[in-house]
């Protein structure tokens, strides 16, 4: 398996196009101008009604493509010289659920081949995981070898430190730590990568909705705002897919539903719009932190994530 991997990787260097299947959300905008700076080309199939339009500006290569053509998807990569390619972005899965959903996609053959068993003889459970190894694998039965954004650019991922000017209370840190015990719980279930908290008490669990519809909810439950948001990698978190993702647009979520801190995975979370984010967070007081494993329930942490890190000219001011 690891000469299996490092020959994928060998391949990947040599590599003058890259494959990006684009689904919602800032992600797929920011991998595809890293790829094009690092000087390679860009294929991106644009999953429609999820697909920002902007990325037919960026990327060399570009097509619409429908969640149930995965045939046709696979052509397309290998029409254009495609071996290497890369998930990007969320696909709204409570769409699965929209009436007479499978027909209105008018899945091609191949596609029903590769997800019978998840919507027709349902011997297969439909957890985000399992549908996403089954768009692998039915990518790379024809030769389209999915592998991680972050290979393709690794500056996306955050890295451990206090990004904010504002640091932590005590208070926090304890909803925090109770947050990310229950978030990688939920994420070694395949439920969801995020919980709301405040006094040790949970508000929302993420499930199919996603991280900010879960904010909204917490919000309108807690009157009093002032809550936690912990957002974590699954314990055995595939980098191919599904990798947990922040910026602008969850921020300001958690400013109109009254959330005070973000707690997120370091070097397992990817950061978009970082500056105009962190930027955002520091006006409307909003604290963001990146820890590692081994931070949670240590009592140096809150020591050592007292000062901000990352923000030029930035002076830390312990919230009240």
């Amino acid at each position: 398996m690891n000469e299996e991997l490092e020959r994928d990787h060998e391949g990947l260097e040599s590599a003058r196009r890259v494959g990006l299947v684009a689904g919602w959300g800032r992600y797929p905008i920011a991998l595809a101008e890293a790829i094009k700076r690092a000087g390679r080309e860009v294929v991106c199939l644009g999953v429609r009604d999820h697909a920002d339009p902007q990325l037919q500006e960026i990327c060399d290569v570009f097509a619409w493509g429908g969640m149930g053509k995965f045939g046709w998807a696979t052509n397309f990569f290998r029409k254009h010289g495609v071996e290497y390619a890369t998930l990007a972005g969320k696909i709204h899965k409570i769409r699965l659920y929209d009436p007479f959903f499978i027909w209105r996609q008018a899945p091609d053959l191949y596609t029903i081949r590769f997800f019978a068993d998840h919507f027709l003889s349902k011997r297969r459970d439909n957890k985000d995981d399992s549908l996403l190894l089954t768009v692998v694998r039915a990518f790379e039965h024809r030769g389209v070898h999915m592998i991680p954004g972050t290979d393709l650019a690794p500056e996306l991922l955050v890295r451990r430190e206090l990004l904010t000017k504002r640091a932590l209370t005590k208070s926090q840190w304890e909803d925090v730590f109770f947050g990310w015990r229950l978030a990688r719980e939920m994420g070694r279930l395949d439920v969801g990568q995020s919980v709301d908290v405040k006094n040790r008490a949970v508000l929302a669990v993420e499930a199919i909705e996603g991280t900010d519809e879960a904010i909204r909810r917490a919000g309108a439950l807690c009157k009093s705002k002032g809550f936690v948001v912990v957002k974590v990698a699954k314990p055995r978190q595939d980098m191919r897919f599904d990798v947990p993702t922040i910026g602008l647009g969850t921020v300001k979520v958690m400013a109109e539903s009254g959330a005070c801190v973000l707690a997120v995975e370091a070097q397992k979370t990817l950061f978009v719009d970082r500056e105009e984010t962190i930027r955002f967070a520091n006006e409307h007081k909003i604290a963001i932190v990146a820890l590692a494993e081994e931070d949670v329930d240590s009592p140096a942490t809150e020591r050592a994530f007292a000062f901000p890190a990352a923000v030029p000219g930035a002076a830390a001011t312990a919230s009240e």
